[in-house]
């Protein structure tokens, strides 16, 4: 596969968010299924693996520390802190010193790993000033236990004041064909900075594959059923833009979602895709999409099916738009 820049690190052009085996989208496989998931991946030349300490409560990078560790010399690995589930079993965010090097410390043991190679402050404790959380990330880049460090779901002005403090290598947060945010200004500060840019839900949680047609039928813990554009009141508005997405795709000789990964490639050679998946066929698929090469004036028509003012709601609800600091940009609806 084709590399981009991360850092000190050069990583496959597509990386594997990690989450979906372990929970979130449908249900997660077995733990020995997922495990063959991810020996392929490497197989298949991902090199860029992503994870987190909420991602199963533990149980993921639990799982990548006994799968993939062993072979610890072809990938690079990134994992998150600051966000988690309390002692009551509900979300919480807190970048307190404290709590980012207790969740840094816990990672470790559960990677069975010395270092993590990209380290995420998951989300901004706004309770906190970014100069203190990362501080706290730079330290633990001093002590060894951290390569590099990034953050998640942050606003340009939020990333300069973190730069300011120590290099941030990556801002990891939603952008897509249906999630523009990152092109208010943030995008553009990471490309002046520096710094990667890593997309997740490249596939915008699975809507742009075309396969997800009701959204009724999802497992009941499937996160989906509390965001706005997959419920009623949202979801019959967006599937028309799947039509023209599916015209395009068939004229490119790919499928829905290796378009939307080859658009999102084109946005600049800073920005990484992580698109996460259960299925072996999906990984190849999505592998594909790096070798895919997508005109101006493809990606111009892209741009006019699916964009801000075509996409009908918010991509989150109203509790978790609280925890985010991203830019917004106007919906249609």
């Amino acid at each position: 596969m084709n590399t981009r820049t991360l850092g000190p690190f050069g990583v496959s052009a597509i990386a594997l968010g990690c989450m979906n085996i372990s929970h979130a989208y449908g249900t997660p496989p077995p733990p020995a299924e997922g495990g063959r998931l991810l020996l392929q991946a490497l197989d298949l030349g991902y090199t860029h693996f992503d994870s987190a300490a909420l991602y199963g409560f533990g149980a993921n990078e639990t799982l990548i520390g006994e799968v993939l560790m062993p072979r610890r010399g072809g990938f690079t690995f990134a994992s998150k802190g600051g966000l988690f589930r309390n002692e009551q079993g509900q979300r919480h965010v807190d970048g307190r010193p404290e709590v980012i090097r207790q969740n840094c410390d816990e990672s470790l043991t559960r990677l069975k790993t010395d270092a993590i190679d990209l380290y995420y402050l998951h989300r901004w404790d706004k309770r906190v000033p970014i100069e203190e959380s990362v501080g706290t990330l730079a330290d633990l880049v001093r002590e060894g236990k951290v390569k590099t460090i990034g953050l998640c779901e942050v606003s340009a002005p939020t990333l300069r004041r973190a730069h300011a403090v120590h290099p941030i290598t990556a801002v990891q947060s939603e952008y897509s064909l249906w999630t523009r945010n990152p092109e208010v200004a943030v995008l553009q500060a990471c490309r002046e900075l520096g710094v990667a840019f890593v997309a997740f839900s490249p596939l915008g949680r699975g809507f742009l594959t075309g396969e997800l047609r009701d959204p009724g039928a999802l497992p009941p813990k499937d996160i989906r059923h509390n965001m706005p554009r997959f419920q009623p009141d949202h979801f019959p508005r967006n599937l028309p833009l799947l039509d023209g997405l599916g015209a395009i795709a068939a004229e490119q000789g790919c499928t829905r979602g290796q378009l939307a990964l080859a658009w999102l490639l084109a946005q600049g050679d800073h920005v990484i895709p992580i698109p996460g998946t259960t299925r072996l066929d999906h990984l190849r698929e999505n592998a594909g999409a790096a070798a895919l090469t997508v005109s101006a004036g493809v990606l111009a028509r892209l741009d006019a099916i699916v964009n801000p003012r075509t996409v009908s709601g918010p991509r989150y609800n109203a509790a978790t738009q609280k925890e985010i600091d991203t830019e917004e940009v106007a919906l249609s609806s």
